[in-house]
């Protein structure tokens, strides 16, 4: 099943650019998700049963490497057109 995900990243610290950035890369890295990442939030479409492990794994890496931060995200079923 196909997911479309909308997920924004604020880091709760002055030099938020880097974390923000380096999440957007990781999530790069796997070359079956489409990703477009804009001024306000990162749009992500792919399985469902692949997308959701991956977030997991990258926000959890995001807190310990850079501490508090808060993600928010939306889940659509279906896959948009982004």
């Amino acid at each position: 099943m196909k997911t479309t995900i909308e997920i924004s990243n604020y880091p709760l610290n002055a030099d938020y650019i880097p974390p923000i950035k380096d999440f957007i890369d990781r999530i790069n890295l796997h070359p079956n998700l489409i990703i477009r990442a804009n001024a306000t939030s990162t749009q992500i479409v792919g399985e469902y049963d692949e997308v959701m492990p991956i977030l997991q794994k990258e926000i959890k890496t995001s807190f310990e490497k850079y501490g508090k931060m808060i993600f928010v995200i939306k889940v659509l079923n279906g896959a948009l057109d982004i």
